[in-house]
């Protein structure tokens, strides 16, 4: 088997990750729910990782991570709990259902949205960005790198932007975490929404959100939280502010695990990798009859390379790369619907192909050789 389907799960874990895992499975009690122990070693757990991550992410403390399930359930902590009837937000035609359905609902409560397009390359219009700020604005919503061609944002032009104008600055790292160096000081960002199970080799349901110091986010779900037990309101100091209930300390030690490991190799270094594989699969599918790229090599990007073969159906041409070649891709439309409006692949969709700096050189070349023999039968 050849696993291409890491902007969907990153599928080899490094072991720490499973064993980090496992023992927690076994070791650790519920977190802020008492004194012993069990429950102090899972504080620890869940310490190192918040400890971790701000180290990656370059945040001002670790009490600036909250966790959650994954990047969906942060972003609409994040989407719900900033924003209100009457503000406007900018976003742009890349971002991924989870960022367009929770603003969706929102525009049905009275928040008004604009889209940043598109040019022929599906290379953002970064002047939009300007043209779109209204008096109301409150907020950009972006992702820092599209699911569908991989075109990274240029995070320091937005963020430029947004404080220019005073609007916050809210980035889906969904595709970015652990792939791409990301400095939220330094950016200016004021909320930066990641999963655990893609780049930052860690779990499934696993995930969290970096906010701005000073920054107050509504939480999207109050309860338990073993601290101000007879207080009616759900506690307002982070990280316990949008951590209601227990969290899954088994799944953020693979968290933590993933993470450390990630510091140590250095995510340059392991995205040159990446790059590296991307440019040879793109060099070698380019020039193939019938074979059709989405977005440009020129581009700033994450690990991901879309295609299409002539006019045949993306889920068709994913079924054969898996049937006959032991290829796992992606194919469809990425819950990206607007990114496949503007690239006219809303019928056909388009297979995905995305790398891991665990992949090789000779699963590219196997890789290109299948995409070849398909599009000759076509």
């Amino acid at each position: 088997m050849i696993y291409f389907d890491h902007a969907a799960t990153t599928l080899q874990k490094p072991p720490v990750v499973g064993q980090a895992m496992l023992a927690a499975l076994q070791t650790a009690g519920n977190p802020g729910r008492g004194a012993h122990e069990p429950t102090l070693h899972a504080a620890r757990i869940v310490y190192d990782t918040r400890t971790a991550l701000a180290e990656l992410f370059h945040a001002e403390d670790p009490a600036c991570i909250a966790f959650a399930a994954n990047a969906t359930q942060a972003l609409n902590t994040a989407i719900g709990g900033l924003l209100s009837p009457g503000d406007h937000v900018i976003a742009t035609v890349c971002e991924h259902n989870s960022v367009l359905r929770p603003l969706y609902r929102l525009r049905e409560q009275g928040v008004q949205l604009s889209f940043v397009g598109v040019d022929d390359r599906a290379v953002l219009r970064y002047e939009q960005f300007e043209q779109l700020v209204r008096p109301n604005t409150r907020a950009i919503v972006v992702t820092g790198a599209s699911n569908v061609t991989g075109h990274a944002t240029d995070l320091p032009f937005v963020a430029q932007v947004a404080k220019k104008h005073g609007l916050l600055l809210i980035v889906d790292a969904a595709q970015t975490a652990g792939s791409l160096p990301i400095d939220v000081q330094a950016l200016g960002i004021d909320v930066l929404c990641f999963t655990g199970h893609k780049g930052l080799m860690g779990p499934q349901g696993t995930g969290g959100l970096y906010v701005r110091p000073g920054l107050r986010v509504a939480p999207l779900v109050v309860g338990g939280s073993g601290v101000h037990s007879f207080a009616e309101a759900h506690p307002a100091e982070m990280p316990t502010a949008l951590e209601a209930g227990t969290l899954n300390v088994p799944g953020l030690a693979g968290l933590g695990a993933g993470v450390r490991w990630l510091l140590e190799q250095g995510v340059e270094a392991l995205h040159t990798r990446e790059m590296a594989l991307t440019r040879s699969f793109w060099e070698g599918v380019r020039e193939v009859p019938g074979v059709v790229l989405y977005g440009t090599l020129a581009a700033p990007r994450a690990p991901i390379v879309s295609l299409n073969l002539a006019g045949e159906d993306s889920a068709r041409v994913a079924d054969a790369l898996w049937e006959e070649y032991g290829i796992c891709v992606r194919a469809g439309a990425h819950c990206a619907p607007q990114m496949h409006r503007a690239l006219g692949t809303v019928e056909q969709g388009v297979v995905r192909f995305s790398f891991s700096h665990q992949n090789t050189e000779a699963e590219v070349r196997c890789a290109v050789k299948a995409v070849r023999a398909l599009a000759l039968e076509e």
